[in-house]
């Protein structure tokens, strides 16, 4: 499969949407990105961008509170999905949240993989856990950015990954769907390899999807 070269700093918001239902047409591929709502989410989309304002950061976390779309080229996107597990909401919201979150990891046609932030100091929360296992379900390919890696020294950061590793090794022993990496958006350490894991998931399914849409025209 051919790797074609994204230019990521070309992202533009496009939309936002409450739910599934009001995300925009099905077709192309798209990565998401999920997280704590202090994951650092919003700083590892505006790094990746080279646009600090891209993805709305606040001192309040749990903010954003929509699907957000932003097209890197037609047919391709990136996805900021709300934050979880902060917030200080109703319980109805978050159950509402959950049920939005929920049905876009598993109906969403497009989407080609999950970018999955934790804090590298606590990682694999319960939520994370529930993210993952939706994720499982799926068949959805899950890329763990153990973000704010420069908070701890090269040691415990590699010690922290390996122990992820071994986790994920248990839950998908064929290695198939999920691999983790070490992040800072401040320091940009690991932004080559998560370029690459993008690339990669955005070429594979555009190539998919184009495949399908050929197909349908043809039938």
């Amino acid at each position: 499969m051919h790797i074609q070269t994204i230019k990521f700093q070309s992202a533009e918001f496009t939309t936002s949407a409450p739910s599934l239902k009001q995300c925009p047409e099905d077709t192309g591929c798209e990565v998401a990105f999920a997280g704590r709502s202090n994951a650092g989410k919003s700083s590892a989309i505006n790094t990746l961008t080279k646009n600090k304002g891209l993805a709305r950061t606040s001192k309040t976390p749990g903010r954003t509170q929509l699907i957000n779309f932003f097209q890197l080229s037609p047919g391709k996107r990136l996805v900021d999905l709300p934050g979880y597990g902060y917030a200080k909401v109703p319980k109805a919201m978050k159950v509402e949240w959950d049920k939005h979150l929920a049905e876009y990891l598993r109906l969403r046609k497009s989407l080609g993989g999950l970018i999955l932030l934790m804090d590298i100091r606590h990682p694999l929360q319960d939520y994370d856990q529930q993210m993952l296992n939706w994720a499982a379900e799926a068949g959805l390919p899950v890329h763990i950015l153990l973000t704010k890696s420069d908070k701890l020294k090269r040691g415990p950061a590699q010690s922290t990954l390996l122990k992820v590793d071994k986790l994920l090794r248990e839950m998908d022993p064929q290695a198939t769907l999920f691999t983790a990496q070490t992040f800072s958006a401040l320091k940009k350490q690991g932004l080559t390899e998560l370029e690459e894991q993008l690339s990669h998931w955005l070429s594979a399914g555009f190539s998919v999807a184009e495949v399908s849409t050929v197909s349908d025209d043809i039938s």
